[in-house]
């Protein structure tokens, strides 16, 4: 039986499968690779964080506690078009891994996050249009 406040019915073992492959991907990928390199040493340590908020975010249980707010702020090395890049990632792997329902429920939600991110991280160093504040 499904949870009822769920956003979408899923696993957390789905949650668990999806986050271990998107970091597969990650780390072979040439522009998010060494943006993950520089921050993360643990990467089973990372991948069961990031599934914890999911598991938040999506199945409304109380497991995560942090601000990724603050956490790509303080990275210092997020840039315009990285969040772009990391959604088209996310959305293959959920599109390989998940039914077609499951997919559109989370993609919908990461991409509110990332907007969310994406403004609170990089448009706030910046004007309309992308140019750059130099304070």
């Amino acid at each position: 039986m499904a949870d009822p406040l769920a956003r979408f019915e899923i696993s957390e073992e789905e949650i668990d499968r999806v986050i271990a492959r998107f970091y597969e991907r990650v780390r072979a990928h040439s522009m998010l690779g060494p943006v993950f390199a520089v921050h993360v040493d643990d990467w089973p340590a990372h991948e069961a964080k990031v599934a914890r908020f999911w598991k938040n975010a999506i199945l409304r249980k109380p497991v995560y506690d942090g601000s990724p707010m603050q956490v790509h702020r303080a990275a210092g090395n997020v840039r315009p078009g990285m969040f772009s890049t990391w959604l088209a990632e996310f959305d293959k792997v959920l599109r390989a891994e998940l039914d077609p329902a499951q997919a559109e429920g989370w993609s919908a939600l990461a991409h509110r996050i990332g907007r969310s991110l994406r403004q609170g991280v990089v448009e706030r160093e910046t004007f309309a249009g992308g140019i750059p504040k130099l304070k």
